[in-house]
Parts: structure tokens; C-alpha cells; sequence
């Protein structure tokens, strides 16, 4: 009986270190910057593992927000055509179909599983991509936009194949 509660103690250890070295980590990430306007913004979110199921099943109009990202905004800012108010937003997109998807600010802090109210979006004028490559995992970063976007600071998205560009300013 002993030494079968030393192997089941021993499998047990092994098991836990081997699952340790094998998981991989979902990183917490920060990015704060200020805008030409000069308010101050701070986008933070956690890396996880790109999912093309969990867009592929999402109807059309759904808002997709994987871990739920956040950006505080320090002061009011013209994002495009769109007024933002200052306050905190959970990022995400919308489905509009499979091949276009719009950016949008969810005010406030979802929890996890609740449902946005989709009449209060905040939908930043925004540009679609699937063929900037494949991302592993999400990845989310403010920086200058390109194409359509070009000449504004923009929130991007890239996760799985799609990448989402957002105008903040």
C-alpha cells in the first residue's frame, strides 16, 4: 500500500511539472501612450491563444472580445467621426460578416460572460485584413494607421488571420 501511494505521489508530481513546462503563459500587457490631442490613453489586455471557431461561430452583429481588453482614456478625443468621451471601454469587434468586421468601445468593464449593450458601441471608423498573417496569439498594440487609415493614430487587433484597425484619432 506504501509503495503504491509513493508511485501515485510520484506520477502526481511529474504530471503537475510536466503540464508546467508544457502550458504555456497568457501575458498581462500595458501599452500607455499620448495622442497629438494630448490625452493620455492605456490599453491592457491578456494574450491568449487565437481562436478562429470562436469567430467563426459568431453571428452576424455580435461583439467578439476575447478576455475582455480594456482602454482608459484620459480626456475626450474626436476619433475619426466619432466624439469618445473620457472613462474606461472594453475593446472588441463587431461581426458584420465573415470578411468585415468594425472595432468598437463598449463603455465600462464587462465581466466575464455579460452581454454588451450593443446600443451604447462606440464604432470607430475602422478597416479589415485576413491576409497580414497569422497571429498566434491576440495581440493588440496603438500605433500609425495605413491605407484608409493613413495619417491617424490607430487601436489594431490582430488575432488568428484577422486583423482590425480602429481610428482613435
Amino acid at each position: 500500500m506504501k509503495k503504491k501511494l509513493a508511485v501515485l505521489s510520484i506520477l502526481v508530481v511529474f504530471v503537475s511539472v510536466l503540464s508546467f513546462l508544457i502550458a504555456h503563459p497568457h501575458l498581462n500587457k500595458t501599452v500607455t501612450t499620448s495622442l497629438p490631442s494630448g490625452a493620455e490613453i492605456t490599453l491592457s489586455y491578456q494574450t491568449v491563444p487565437a481562436n478562429a471557431e470562436y469567430v467563426e461561430k459568431a453571428g452576424t452583429g455580435d461583439f467578439l472580445t476575447p478576455r475582455r481588453p480594456r482602454l482608459q482614456i484620459s480626456t475626450e478625443i474626436k476619433a475619426g467621426e466619432v466624439m469618445v468621451p473620457a472613462g474606461e471601454y472594453t475593446v472588441g469587434v463587431i461581426k458584420n460578416s465573415d470578411q468585415d468586421f468594425t472595432l468598437a468601445l463598449i463603455p465600462g468593464v464587462l465581466g466575464r460572460g455579460d452581454e454588451p449593450d450593443l446600443s451604447k458601441a462606440i464604432k470607430l471608423q475602422s478597416q479589415f485584413s485576413s491576409s497580414a498573417g497569422a497571429a498566434e496569439h491576440m495581440s493588440i498594440d496603438i500605433s500609425p494607421g495605413s491605407g484608409s487609415l493613413e495619417g491617424k493614430v490607430v487601436l489594431a487587433i490582430h488575432y488568428g488571420s484577422l486583423l482590425v484597425e480602429g481610428a482613435l484619432s
